[in-house]
């Protein structure tokens, strides 16, 4: 009798913890979990000054950041000041080659923005060719994300030169297949223009932020506002 006491209460010890164990699996399989979105949608910016700030407009305050922000987007941008599609600007680098320092080594975004052409307005051709070869090696690099050519901005009259490249990168954005945004067309108020004459200012580039979201929008490549967003993993975007 002495034995049998013991072995019965382990017995017993044991159909408790299989009845517990089939009772969790079931309230699970009858009840699953919502997915949660576990990170907010990542965005991309290749860009020249207008992207990464100028004067007394801090990259955090750009065009770029605003876009991101208004999507409610993370954003990490590359290129720099005078850089384009050809011009290696003050970084000493192209498009192409931030791309290949600052963001191919990372994990696959959401989108990817090439917005330039400003300080390339003496190489339409060579933009065109440049612009090709960037979206196919974003493309190759991330076969998931959306990939948008964003033209050159001009705050004042565009000269003559603007149109050539504008035409040359929205070439580029159809020999590709990616949507192209064109800002020349855009009217300008008084008051965003630095005294440069070439940068925005802070409201220029919110006036650039509010066109290149509803732009976005307008493409099917970012969701309308309270739209669904991607889940954390692989791409699973618009």
């Amino acid at each position: 009798m002495g034995m049998r006491a013991p072995l019965l209460v382990s017995w017993l010890s044991i159909c408790g913890l299989v009845t517990g164990c089939a009772s969790a699996v079931g309230e699970a399989g009858s009840t699953p979990s919502p997915l949660v979105p576990l990170r907010a949608p990542v965005v991309m910016f290749i860009g020249d000054s207008f992207a990464v700030g100028s004067g007394p407009v801090p990259a955090w305050k750009s065009y770029a950041a605003e876009t991101a922000r208004l999507l409610g987007w993370q954003l990490i941008t590359a290129g720099g000041r005078g850089a384009g599609f050809v011009a290696t600007g003050k970084v000493h680098r192209t498009f192409s080659q931030s791309f290949t320092r600052e963001l191919s080594w990372r994990p696959e975004p959401d989108l990817v923005v090439l917005a330039g052409g400003h300080n390339d307005r003496n190489a339409a051709k060579d933009v065109q060719r440049a612009a090709v070869k960037l979206v196919g090696r974003v493309k190759q690099r991330w076969p998931r994300a959306k990939v948008v050519l964003v033209g050159p901005i001009w705050v004042k009259s565009p000269p003559k030169a603007a149109y050539k490249i504008r035409d040359a990168v929205a070439k580029a954005a159809w020999l590709t297949g990616v949507p192209f945004a064109d800002p020349l067309p855009q009217k300008w108020r008084k008051g965003d223009s630095l005294p440069d004459g070439t940068h925005p200012t802070l409201a220029g580039h919110d006036r650039l932020a509010r066109w290149l979201v509803a732009t976005l929008r307008s493409r099917g490549v970012a969701p309308e506002e309270g739209g669904p967003r991607p889940l954390s993993g692989p791409y699973q975007g618009p």
